[in-house]
């Protein structure tokens, strides 16, 4: 495993950032496809022993208790300061008005509700799950540089929104010395390209960290077009993800599959070979259900693709209207 600097900062992060949306209690939240604290454990066990020590968690993820699994997970596999661990806050986490988004009120309890599930004392870098736009931009800033300053943090970051209105985030930061945004989780995948145009380009000229979410787009790239799977008929906001232009996919998922079968690797290894080599990408983020999901996300970083077969991949796409925001 590889370790490189997080954006412009000292932080040094694994090339592979290991997703836990896939883990929690299967009867709590909005996901009926996480697993158990068992068979998470496990999976969570076995990425640490690849050397993929980067986690990113929720608080919203599974009500809660994939922060409780993960936790409980990294204080018995690994030392805490051998893991870079991320965590988000902006959904709904109980009833009422000031249950949910980026207000100053909600930050503060949810930073100590999240470090409370985690075990922990701090969360290495704690992001934005999407933008509030009933919060005033200063007010969010502030209250995360708070969150910092008083060391429960160590880094702030932003997930999927307007390269324009991420930009005004880090200026204002900068304009009043608070900490700014160092990294952006973003949609970026080969049916999903739309960030190349002036998400990506922003950050590599700020030198911002690019951790993109969904980069095998919820399975859809590892399997032929026809296949499906419990978690793709109960995902629901994927469902909204990939419906724009189902015939281009197809071809692009075909496309995967052809590259895929003249190197001799599985559909996933190709698919994350792409967005790993895409600049300036730091370190996607993978879903792991199974062992060979995992083997398969590192030997992928080894996959080198030639420009040919990049143009193969790339060939069918045309573009999207923006999707993952909310």
């Amino acid at each position: 495993m590889d370790y490189v600097n997080f954006g412009s900062t000292g932080l040094k992060v694994s090339r592979l950032c290991l997703g836990c949306m896939t883990f929690g209690d299967p009867d709590r939240g909005s996901h009926p496809w996480t697993l158990d604290e068992e068979r998470s454990r496990s999976l969570i066990r076995q990425a640490l022993e690849l050397g993929i020590t980067f986690l990113d968690t929720a608080n919203v993820y599974s009500d809660g208790t994939s922060e409780e699994i993960v936790g409980r997970a990294i204080k018995e596999f690994a030392r805490r300061d051998e893991v870079v661990l991320a965590t988000k806050v902006y959904n709904r986490m109980r009833p009422g008005p000031n249950g949910m988004g980026l207000s100053r009120k909600a930050i503060m309890a949810e930073i100590d509700a999240s470090l409370r599930r985690l075990g922990t004392d701090y969360v290495d870098l704690y992001q934005i799950h999407r933008y509030d736009p009933e919060t005033p931009m200063e007010e969010m800033l502030e209250a995360l540089h708070d969150v910092v300053k008083a060391g429960k943090a160590r880094y702030i970051g932003a997930s999927s929104m307007p390269a324009w209105r991420f930009a005004k985030a880090r200026y204002t930061a900068r304009l009043h010395g608070w900490t700014p945004f160092v990294s952006m989780q973003n949609h970026l995948n080969l049916l999903y390209r739309e960030e190349e145009r002036e998400m990506l380009p922003f950050c590599a000229e700020e030198g911002v960290a690019v951790i993109p979410w969904s980069p095998l787009a919820r399975g859809r790239l590892t399997r032929a077009w026809e296949e499906t799977s419990e978690r793709q008929n109960t995902d629901e906001f994927g469902k909204t993800l990939y419906r724009q232009a189902e015939e281009t996919d197809r071809r692009i998922v075909e496309a995967v599959g052809t590259v895929a079968q003249a190197r001799g690797v599985p559909r996933a290894q190709v698919a994350l070979a792409w967005v790993a080599q895409k600049h300036p990408v730091t370190a996607p983020i993978i879903g792991a259900s199974k062992p060979q999901h995992l083997t398969d996300a590192v030997a992928a970083l080894s996959l080198g693709l030639t420009a040919e077969e990049i143009a193969t991949l790339e060939a069918p796409y045309l573009p999207h209207q923006v999707e993952g925001f909310r």
